[in-house]
């Protein structure tokens, strides 16, 4: 695998715990400039300074994807700090499954703000400046919930298979731009997503066989890393992949 990812500067929404600050570490060790964005700020402060601590570049910037004011603030921030955005990485999402008829419509609204709006409001502070620079590259993260809708992901699908589809979207129209576009569809992998399933029935047929099949969190940044360390004329569009035992 070349090393396309050194000296690049890449932005990671959701990089307070699991995929997101998985996937900085792991880039950041392969030389990347890593900007942090999540609304817990006392953790991607640390892994900043971890980060920094063992010799690359981070920063951290208190970000809440729902506000666009605050998601145009992380991407201001790293081009005005580092000159440029090389990659974004629209990672960020939430996963309160449930039935439809248990109505937990507060749980899907927060599904379209995260999973839906906040990829939008990444796309619409990153492009501009991308464009300009005729280089980079729009990492968004879907599901294997994104490609299958199963028992009681009936919103949290319906949200991923419009990252997929605002992704491809894209893919067709940044050609002028020279920009790359990319869906990561992970499957079981290790996150904190299971803790945001309130449904007490979903949360415990989850809990019953999740858990045992998940994969670490750095196999999805490697997928990252794969899908950015291509030259520059390979674009990976899309990559979906599950643990070896996983059967949905």
């Amino acid at each position: 695998m070349t090393n396309n990812v050194a000296n690049k500067i890449v932005v990671i929404t959701g990089a307070s715990s699991g995929l997101g600050a998985e996937a900085a570490r792991h880039l950041a060790a392969l030389g990347a400039t890593v900007v942090l964005g999540a609304r817990r700020e006392d953790r991607i402060k640390a892994l900043a300074e971890k980060i920094t601590s063992e010799g690359s570049k981070a920063l951290a910037v208190e970000t809440d994807v729902t506000d666009r004011a605050s998601v145009q603030n992380l991407i201001d921030t790293a081009v005005k700090t580092y000159g440029r955005i090389d990659v974004l990485l629209n990672n960020a999402g939430v996963m309160p499954l449930s039935p439809l008829e248990n109505l937990r419509v507060d749980e899907w609204d927060l599904m379209v703000d995260v999973n839906i709006k906040g990829v939008l409001y990444g796309i619409a502070a990153a492009l501009p400046h991308m464009k300009a620079q005729k280089s980079g590259q729009i990492i968004n993260v879907s599901s294997v919930a994104g490609h299958h809708v199963f028992q009681n992901s009936a919103v949290y699908s319906a949200t991923k298979f419009a990252v997929r589809a605002l992704s491809e979207g894209l893919r067709a129209e940044v050609k002028p731009y020279n920009l790359r576009t990319t869906i990561i569809s992970p499957g079981a992998v290790q996150s904190e997503l299971l803790n945001g399933v309130h449904d007490e029935a979903t949360a415990e047929q989850l809990q019953s066989f999740v858990p045992g099949i998940a994969i670490s969190a750095d196999s999805f940044a490697r997928c990252v890393a794969f899908a950015i360390s291509q030259p520059e004329d390979v674009d990976i569009n899309e990559i979906l992949f599950r643990p070896t035992k996983q059967q949905l």
